[in-house]
């Protein structure tokens, strides 16, 4: 079975203006780690997904899910409506 696990940590990045060689640094792991992670090339350890997460101060739920992400300025669908993804 191929878990896939989805990720907002290029969001969480750009919104604080922090380069994948910034974050990697101070997480200890190789810059090519933030990369591979953003694009779903590697899943990361409990033990790096819980660093990530406080590192961006933020639950390991907002970073992580099993589900995808809705879309960034996506509002609740209306009635009857599905969103798109």
């Amino acid at each position: 079975m191929n878990e896939v696990i989805y990720d907002r940590i290029a969001v969480l990045r750009v919104e604080r203006g922090i380069s994948r060689r910034q974050l990697a640094e101070a997480l200890g792991v190789h810059y090519q780690t933030i990369g591979y992670l953003e694009r779903g090339e590697f899943r990361p350890s409990l033990h790096l997904a819980l660093r990530i997460a406080a590192f961006f101060e933020v639950p390991v739920e907002v970073v992580f899910s099993t589900e995808p992400f809705p879309r960034i300025g996506a509002g609740p669908a209306a009635p009857g409506q599905q969103r798109s993804a």
